[in-house]
């Protein structure tokens, strides 16, 4: 497997994994984009490779937002 790399599409600290093919179904690519060697599991958008240990990782999940909070209950209103 292949993955298509765009340096000028930053994600955390590397490049975004554009797209992923097998090695039969790659093509030649424009200056600022190249091909990784690439395991199977690998899929574009949620890993980016990373220039300084020429790995690709998986983009970290977004933290969870805080629970909401319940909405106050009124007591006495008078409906106008």
């Amino acid at each position: 497997m292949k993955a298509l790399i765009s340096s000028v599409e930053p994600v955390e600290s590397g490049y975004r994994v554009a797209q992923v093919a097998t090695d039969d179904m790659t093509f030649v690519v424009a200056d600022l984009l190249f091909w990784v060697d690439c395991a199977d599991n690998i899929v574009a958008d949620q890993f980016y490779f990373d220039p300084v240990t020429q790995q690709i990782v998986p983009i970290p999940l977004p933290p969870e937002p805080p629970p909401k909070q319940p909405q106050p209950i009124s007591t006495g209103t008078i409906t106008i």
